[in-house]
């Protein structure tokens, strides 16, 4: 993978959402006071100020909540790659969630491997991972209908 690509960043709070990626498993963090889920993981509960947590396995379903195709590239690593996109995906099991990836055809082709034109809001989608930079992160496919 394209080193000059970005990476995310890790840091404590989110460590757990990146290792159980590693697995290939896409997992939310929710509170283990009052059960709301909640992201960008965080220490404190907002619904009722807790500390407790405990990270829920996800299906990785979910749908097109809105995406962008920059034209140009708006940095100088993607300027090879026309048409890539960035998408907002509401999560199927918790349509509160929503997290940030890229609609590719398979989970290691490149950021511009589907054709603007297929991109649909409310497009069923399901998550995929790959790894970028050593770390390994959920992108998206359209689910076969």
């Amino acid at each position: 993978m394209d080193e000059s690509l970005l990476s995310p960043v890790l840091d404590d709070d989110g460590a757990p959402f990146w290792e159980y990626a590693a697995q290939g498993e896409l997992r939310v963090q929710g509170c283990a006071g009052c059960g709301e889920l909640r992201f960008p993981p965080r220490p404190c509960c907002p619904h009722c100020h807790s500390f407790a947590s405990a990270w829920r396995r996800m299906t990785g379903r979910g749908r097109i909540w809105s995406y962008v195709v920059p034209h140009p590239p708006l940095l100088p690593a993607y300027a090879e790659l026309p048409g890539y996109n960035a998408i907002v995906v509401e999560l199927a099991d918790a349509p509160r969630i929503r997290l940030v990836g890229n609609l590719v055809s398979g989970p290691d082709a490149a950021l511009n491997s589907v054709s603007p034109d297929r991109f649909r809001i409310g497009a069923r989608v399901q998550a995929v991972f790959t790894e970028v930079n050593g770390v390994t992160v959920p992108r998206w496919v359209l689910e076969r209908a």
